[in-house]
């Protein structure tokens, strides 16, 4: 089918400032690897069986069709696979984990934390188990070879359970970070910790929040997506120096449910994230799904001690001066040490990490070995008229930490960072 007709998105665009405001959310200092996973979520590419020839449809009504899907019931498979170009983290992950090693080291931290699991689709391939019915039920899974991996939304209750330790997380829907009440899982949609999406719908969503005059929008052509017939929205920088090449969208022609999200990086190459349905049911989930009760001999976090033990671990805050603070808001708008640079896909984030410090280093003592091993491999040396400081690098997200402690981060190139730290001089 020959590409459709295109529209340039404006001002009208819903939730475009609000998309923009979301963006600087991303933009925390290099907790590179935390960064990629609160942009991720995604798939490989399915294998298409044909072209289907459907009705003509604009972007922008295929945009409004996205928006007014009511889609609430759902189960299915999807396939999801990240390249961040991030080097492995190897023991350093474990170091900084909560309780050490393995993730709790007797020391009270649960392998089945959320926060900590969700983190694992920052990289490589996964297979994802969805079912969702409405507002207050959703369930998802992480497959694994010999083991599974379950988050559960029922009401007020959130279960989370790694069938390979035999630990469990449980929390209500307060304490699992939501606001209190129903509305709150009519915002979510998924029990998942904020900012991660992991369903083609969520990553659609996000990038037309964000959509603006500075995006290109078009209707190109179609494809069958997990049987269905859909339609392919891309997304596009109309800026220089974005990092982000292109975005797809397979929204299904009849529903209007996104099936399948690509994100390509400008520079070329294949998906930086790719996640798509290979197997979607649109009636209602069987309700045993959504019900729990741990094993007898599962030893059980509750979210009120995981917190505690969370508060006793620094985690980054030992390897990046501010880490911490940034990841518990430094990022939102009007926040003292925050400023956002530009707009739309170029947009970068200004941060003065708290005591204006820079990055330690392995010859002050401050980082072990491998810790300075891994920002080694990401970072390059770089001066400019702000003076002096390292980019550190992912496919999508760059970040540029000055020697004098300031944080410039984005979806945008090496280039794009030093540009913006040189006008900020």
């Amino acid at each position: 089918m020959a590409p459709n007709d295109s529209a340039e998105t404006n001002g009208g665009t819903r939730g475009t400032a609000a998309g923009r405001r979301k963006a600087a959310r991303y933009i925390v200092p290099v907790a590179v690897a935390g960064v990629a996973a609160a942009t991720i979520g995604l798939v490989p590419a399915l294998a298409s069986s044909g072209d289907p020839d459907l009705p003509k449809i604009g972007a922008q009504e295929l945009i409004e069709k996205i928006a007014a899907s009511d889609t609430e019931q759902l189960s299915g498979t999807v396939k999801i696979s990240t390249d961040l170009g991030i080097p492995s983290l190897g023991g350093l992950a474990e170091s900084f984990a909560p309780g050490g090693a393995g993730g709790d080291g007797g020391k009270g931290g649960s392998s089945a934390h959320p926060q900590e699991r969700m983190t694992e689709l920052a990289s490589g391939t996964h297979t994802l188990r969805i079912a969702a019915d409405g507002p207050d039920k959703q369930r998802l899974s992480i497959l694994d070879n010999a083991s599974e991996y379950s988050l559960i939304h029922n009401g007020d209750q959130v279960w989370a359970y790694d069938s390979k330790s035999d630990q469990a997380y449980h929390a209500t829907e307060k304490q699992a970070g939501k606001d209190a009440g129903r509305d709150a899982g009519k915002k979510s949609g998924h029990p998942v910790p904020e900012g991660v999406p992991t369903t083609p719908k969520a990553l659609a969503e996000q990038v037309l929040k964000a959509a603006g005059p500075t995006t290109s929008v078009t209707v190109d052509g179609t494809a069958q997506v997990a049987g269905r017939d859909a339609y392919k929205l891309v997304v596009k920088p109309k800026q220089s120096g974005s990092t982000i090449g292109s975005v797809t969208v397979a929204v299904d022609a009849k529903s209007g449910v996104p099936l399948k999200f690509t994100l390509l990086p400008a520079a070329g190459g294949k998906a930086v994230v790719d996640a798509g349905f290979t197997e979607v049911d649109f009636a209602k989930p069987d309700a045993s799904l959504f019900t729990f009760t741990p094993p007898k001999g599962t030893e059980v976090t509750e979210a009120d001690d995981a917190k505690a033990q969370h508060k006793a671990d620094k985690g980054l805050g030992d390897l990046i001066p501010g880490a911490d603070a940034a990841q518990l808001g430094a990022g939102e708008p009007g926040a003292k040490n925050t400023k956002v640079i530009g707009e739309g896909w170029s947009a970068i984030a200004e941060i003065t990490t708290p005591g204006a410090t820079g990055l330690p280093s392995k010859a002050s003592g401050d980082v072990p070995a491998e810790a300075q091993q891994f920002l080694d491999a990401l970072g390059d040396k770089v001066t400019g008229k702000f003076g002096s400081g390292t980019v550190f690098k992912t496919r999508l997200v760059n970040a540029l930490m000055t020697d004098d402690g300031k944080v410039y981060v984005g979806a945008v190139t090496k280039d794009a960072l030093v540009k913006a730290a040189n006008s900020a001089s």
